[in-house]
């Protein structure tokens, strides 16, 4: 049987549809139902439940606060260490691929790796110890120590998850021609004008794509917190978490992810709309 040709796009992309729908249409229409009905009826009590317990305002704070410190810091180191990274030498191959290694590590395994290194009688106390910089160990973990919780879950993110953005801005920059910076020489521009009017530029899409995909998984960031601090420092999937497992409130449980879910696609959205490259618009 010979298929028309206009059919071919809708056949390759059902495999794609089928996907979505059966692994995020599904579920998102089953937590919007188990959240929004009682006893099979309409019901905002789920959601009034929810918005009057204080732990999920100190979720919503803390995860925001934490995407709004690693996720801008991620991009920055990135783009140095991709900038750095973009040029000929000794042992690039290596620098990259050392560079890399912590994409290959889950977010629990480098949460562990870290509680390791920064207990009382871990790795670091140790070190300062012995070099004498310190007389007693820094404790990092503790919920009267939240804010040195919060500094070694910035840490361990920035270990594990920078690797991601450095690998597509880095992409992004062996994309653009050197033809453009011979010129921008020949017409004197210096290191620093050919950064901030051709490479940055030119690197916006690179920029935006990395943008959302942190942004998506900062706002889904669970396992290396779970790990350093528990519930001392509450964030949205922590706490959705703990109530789907051990409380057994799924309706509650349903209206975290869907804020999870609310938040990502918002920020996308902006990222999308305020980060397009100039030089992709279509101009009438």
């Amino acid at each position: 049987m010979k298929v028309k040709s206009s059919y071919i796009p809708y056949f390759l992309i059902l495999p794609a549809f089928a996907y979505l729908l059966f692994f995020v249409g599904y579920p998102l229409v089953q937590a919007l139902y188990t959240a929004f009905t009682q006893n099979g009826h309409f019901s905002l009590a789920t959601v009034r439940k929810t918005f009057t317990d204080p732990y999920f305002w100190d979720a919503l704070k803390y995860t925001i606060t934490l995407a709004g410190v690693i996720v801008p810091t991620q991009v920055a180191l990135a783009i140095i260490l991709a900038l750095g990274v973009n040029r000929v030498f000794k042992g690039k191959d290596f620098t990259i691929y050392a560079l890399t290694i912590p994409l290959t590590i889950s977010d629990v395994a480098a949460g562990l790796i870290w509680y390791s290194m920064l207990s009382p009688s871990g790795f670091l106390n140790k070190l300062l110890l012995n070099i004498g910089l310190i007389n007693n160990p820094i404790y990092f973990f503790g919920y009267q120590y939240r804010h040195m919780e919060f500094l070694a879950i910035v840490l361990a993110e920035l270990w594990r998850a920078t690797s991601i953005v450095f690998v597509i801005i880095l992409a992004g920059l062996q994309m653009i021609s050197p033809e453009y910076l011979e010129a921008a020489e020949v017409f004197g521009a210096d290191y620093w004008t050919q950064l901030r009017k051709i490479v940055i530029p030119l690197l916006k899409p690179s920029i935006q794509s990395a943008l959302i995909i942190r942004t998506l998984f900062a706002m889904q960031i669970f396992g290396i917190v779970w790990i350093l601090a528990g519930r001392d420092i509450p964030i949205l999937a922590g706490e959705g978490f703990y109530r789907l497992t051990e409380l057994k409130e799924y309706d509650v449980a349903s209206i975290y992810a869907l804020v999870i879910a609310g938040l990502s696609i918002i920020l996308g959205a902006l990222y999308i709309k305020f980060m397009k490259a100039e030089y992709l618009e279509v101009r009438g």
